[in-house]
């Protein structure tokens, strides 16, 4: 069985090293704090094996050269990574890598970057979806458009409702207050941000998320709810997510 070890690293990124213990392959999951990651590692009595990145941005990538120096990990990323370092293996969406036995599909979540990616393990039931969607958030729209991100966002919605998504930052604090401003009657997000509150004043994280939880309750995943549309306007859900998202950057 996959195990997943889970760490916080910089300031509000979260590291993830994804072992298998059949191969004893193992994959770093963006590679923001070089030094971290391969204490951690050593910590577990695990070899690096992989590097598996979500996008370019230096707090997903930055650690590359130096982890693929210490222990020659084999770099899997978007094209885009490219900019920040070498690849040995460029995907796309579509595509197919594996760790040890298990499968892990590329899913195009392009919008906060243009080439951002997520691995979707189906037989873990884990995605990891990088800055493409937090808990009760998502990524800023660096790069892409509305259109785009919110194609995006409809692949993700369209994984089994009981996937764990794990993303890369603890934001769900500024995000539940964000979300609770966008849609206010809504009774079950008005529970998660209660319980989300209650977490972060104990310090532990909320991440990983349940997708069907962030179904019921993300603003920018219910773009296409009529109760959403009529308060953001919009006839289109992307055009309900362009407002969204635009609200979020100046709240």
């Amino acid at each position: 069985m996959l195990q997943i070890h889970q760490f916080p690293c910089l300031s509000d990124n979260y590291g993830y090293l994804a072992h298998d213990p059949a191969s004893g392959e193992t994959a770093c999951i963006d590679t923001p704090d070089a030094a971290e990651y391969l204490k951690q590692a050593d910590a577990k009595g695990w070899k690096i094996s992989h590097i598996w990145n979500t996008h370019w941005h230096p707090d997903h990538a930055g650690g590359n050269t130096a982890i693929k120096d210490a222990t020659g990990a084999l770099i899997v990323a978007p094209k885009e990574v490219e900019r920040l370092s070498a690849i040995d293996l460029v995907v796309a969406h579509g595509d197919t890598v594996k760790l040890g036995s298990l499968n892990a599909e590329i899913i195009d979540v392009g919008g906060h970057t243009n080439g951002h990616i997520a691995y979707h393990l189906p037989d873990a039931s884990i995605a990891f979806v990088g800055d493409a969607v937090f808990a009760l958030g998502c990524g800023r729209m660096f790069e892409g458009q509305p259109d785009q991100f919110w194609a995006s966002l409809e692949r993700i919605k369209a994984l089994p409702p009981e996937t764990m998504l794990y993303c890369a930052h603890e934001y769900t604090t500024a995000s539940a207050k964000f979300a609770v401003h966008a849609d206010p009657e809504n009774a079950e997000l008005l529970r998660y941000a209660d319980e989300i509150a209650d977490k972060r004043s104990r310090g532990e994280w909320t991440v990983p998320m349940p997708l069907g939880r962030e179904l019921a309750t993300n603003p920018f995943l219910r773009a296409d709810d009529p109760s959403l549309q009529a308060r953001w306007g919009g006839t289109e859900p992307a055009q309900t997510f362009a407002a969204l998202r635009a609200a979020k950057d100046s709240f």
